[in-house]
């Protein structure tokens, strides 16, 4: 489904998660910039973002401490072959635009290094829609959050298990674009059963969050994301989609096959 451009640039990943919610949990795919290969990012971005509804982009960075080895060794290849921050919001404004809504996920230093002023601008002219920064605690981010909502631009705020509920109605409250509840705490790439508690953890994040709600960590099947389906709205899938594009395979094949009831 296209999602009007003239609507702000949040309220367009809003939208993409929702109309694709009602046919099974929206699918946020993440890949890093430039990986494997930088002359292959353009068209890495067009295939994933044809079968994804809404694309996660990561920046490299030096010591990403939330993830596992797989982005982690994603982000040591990348910025081996000089993938930079300006390098990604460059080819983004050169690019045709992918129809799926694009995000930045970033630790803070490039950000800072860039300036949040001017990381707001060059990001408007990429048609970047939002920015996740998982180091970047809450109650230091509104700086960040203020320069990028001049523009309409998200700042996607976590949640964890273990997130206290005065915290979580701040969170969610505070969060555009979406609610990225992490499934389990500890790093990306593990293969999560989806226990019940975290079934009831999620169910309480979306009872309090005005915007959709993408649950992210772990996620690497079809049968997680179908027993998702009903508590969340999206699942991001990040270390698996990766895997796929270091093997050479075909990143919109498989996250086509992700979707419940495809054949």
């Amino acid at each position: 489904m296209t999602v009007a451009t003239t609507t702000a640039p949040h309220e367009r990943i809003s939208a993409a998660i929702r109309a694709a919610a009602a046919q099974g949990p929206a699918l946020v795919a993440f890949m890093t910039a430039g990986y494997p290969r930088r002359e292959a990012f353009r068209a890495q971005l067009a295939a994933v973002a044809g079968a994804a509804d809404v694309v996660e982009i990561g920046v490299p960075f030096t010591d990403p401490m939330a993830d596992g080895v797989t982005i982690q060794r994603s982000s040591r290849g990348a910025l081996a072959q000089g993938v930079t921050l300006r390098w990604i919001l460059d080819e983004l404004a050169a690019m045709p635009q992918v129809e799926a809504p694009l995000l930045l996920m970033s630790y803070l230093n490039p950000l800072l290094a860039f300036g949040y002023a001017d990381l707001a601008a060059a990001a408007e002219r990429a048609r970047v829609a939002g920015f996740i920064v998982p180091d970047l605690p809450f109650d230091e981010g509104g700086e960040l959050a203020a320069a990028l909502d001049a523009r309409g631009i998200a700042l996607v705020q976590m949640a964890t298990p273990v997130t206290t509920a005065e915290r979580l109605a701040q969170v969610c409250g505070a969060s555009r674009g979406f609610v990225y509840a992490v499934t389990m705490t500890g790093t990306t790439g593990k293969n999560v059963a989806v226990p019940e508690a975290v079934m009831a953890y999620l169910d309480r994040v979306r009872a309090v969050s005005r915007v959709p709600v993408c649950a992210g960590f772990g996620i690497r099947s079809r049968e997680q994301v179908a027993r998702l389906a009903g508590h969340v709205d999206g699942v991001v899938v990040g270390s698996a989609l990766v895997e796929v594009l270091e093997r050479g395979e075909d990143p919109a094949a498989w996250l086509r096959a992700l979707r419940p009831g495809t054949a």
